[in-house]
């Protein structure tokens, strides 16, 4: 492989890229000017220039080798050959390196071919839209295997480096839902359109996940859930079939950083009720950085389902702005109740109070605590005036049936993880 010099260089000739250092032929005639060489597992490798084609065509034809013709550099490598017998066209190859000797060449290859600069960058971008690999990854047509191969090594190097940034991917059908937390290290490849698809196309995948037992509330997923599932891929750069581990290390591999599935959640509800939910900072539908499910239930299966979509998107805003912990008091634990209720009352007593002024302080301030803990019990963001429990029950003088909410979640992306 060979790149142009820069033009504040003596020679416009090219110089020979290699991981060995290069040591500096200077002007020897006019067929071979100033070249570079390279001493690169035992062979000697010299590029030689358009004036020297002629000397090169005649050396390959006593040593009956094919010449490469064409436009561009030839490539010439031979082992042990002194440079003064190749110039003055002697090929006794008597060695001037030790302990080596040549009997011919060993390798003849051109470094250029015979193909136009638009044709080359046209196979570049064909392989660069298959893999999304750098430029500088780009060697060969066949190079796309290996480097997916790579791509699965850099990728398991990285999956120990914390990624806390991402995106929650959200699929519904019906009265069930699926949520997916997709990881990644900045929020700049989670702005990148394989890792928005590849989010997406999990969250339909978990949709179709069957629990083998009765539920309430969310259902966790696991990663491990998933991990061995078979998916098809119809991205532009990211296509056929493979599992969901597969997928997602092509996609680390792609955008240079550690992705992984963190979580997921499958909600559902009955037949007489509606699924809501919200996604807030969302780049496109079904995407966002916070999300709000919520589900909503009635009694009677003749009520109309027109309010309570209405109320259900409403309240799944409210879920992911309040932030609540429990959906009722009586979900609570007796420890959380507890703990609150000491840590309140040692606040009241440093403030010298006689001992009833100290209980009704903690009574007031718990009954303050339920209000930012528990969803029935807070303050509607959209109307402060009421709470959550009196809005359920307007709903449900207004549809003609009691409503309840069956179970609500709510999630962030990086939420728990250390920064």
């Amino acid at each position: 492989m060979y790149r142009k010099r820069g033009a504040g260089s003596s020679s416009n000739l090219p110089e020979l890229l290699c991981t060995s250092s290069p040591c500096q032929i200077n002007d020897w005639n006019d067929h071979f000017l100033s070249m570079r060489m390279v001493q690169h597992f035992n062979i000697l490798e010299m590029v030689f220039s358009r004036g020297a084609r002629r000397s090169f065509d005649i050396f390959c034809k006593k040593l009956s080798i094919p010449a490469h013709r064409g436009h561009g550099y030839s490539v010439l490598a031979c082992r042990g050959s002194s440079i003064p017998e190749l110039r003055d066209g002697k090929f006794s190859c008597t060695s001037s390196y030790p302990n080596e000797g040549c009997d011919l060449v060993k390798l003849v290859r051109r470094y250029a071919v015979d193909v136009s600069a638009s044709e080359q960058m046209s196979l570049i971008k064909q392989l660069r839209e298959r893999t999304s690999a750098p430029i500088k990854d780009l060697i060969t047509e066949a190079a796309q295997k290996e480097l997916r191969k790579r791509g699965v090594v850099l990728a398991n190097k990285k999956s120990c480096r914390t990624a806390a940034e991402g995106l929650l991917a959200l699929a519904q059908n019906g009265c069930k839902a699926a949520i997916i937390e997709l990881n990644c290290e900045t929020d700049f490849v989670a702005r990148n359109d394989i890792f928005q698809y590849l989010a997406l196309t999990l969250a339909k995948l978990a949709l179709l996940v069957e629990s083998s037992q009765q539920f309430s509330g969310a259902f966790p997923l696991g990663p491990d859930c998933l991990e061995d599932f078979q998916m098809k891929l119809e991205h532009p750069k990211l296509s056929g079939e493979r599992t969901v581990q597969t997928a997602i290390t092509d996609v680390a591999a792609m955008m240079g950083e550690n992705v992984k599935l963190r979580r997921g959640f499958v909600m559902s509800t009955s037949s007489h009720g509606i699924m809501s939910t919200y996604l807030h900072t969302s780049p496109q539908p079904g995407l966002g950085r916070i999300a709000g499910i919520l589900s909503l239930e009635v009694e009677d299966p003749n009520a109309s389902l027109g309010a309570l979509q209405r109320v259900g998107s409403d309240l799944a805003m409210h879920v992911v702005a309040a932030k609540p912990l429990f959906l009722t008091k009586e979900l609570v634990s007796s420890d959380a109740i507890e703990n609150e209720r000491e840590i309140l009352k040692s606040q009241a007593e440093a403030t010298g109070k006689p001992q009833i002024a100290v209980e009704k302080m903690v009574e007031g301030r718990m009954r303050k605590y339920f209000e930012e803990v528990v969803l029935m019990e807070q303050k509607f963001v959209l109307n402060d005036s009421t709470n959550v429990k009196t809005l359920l029950s307007t709903l449900a003088n207004e549809v003609g049936s009691v409503v309840k909410i069956g179970s609500f979640l709510r999630m962030e992306v990086g939420e728990g993880l250390q920064r």
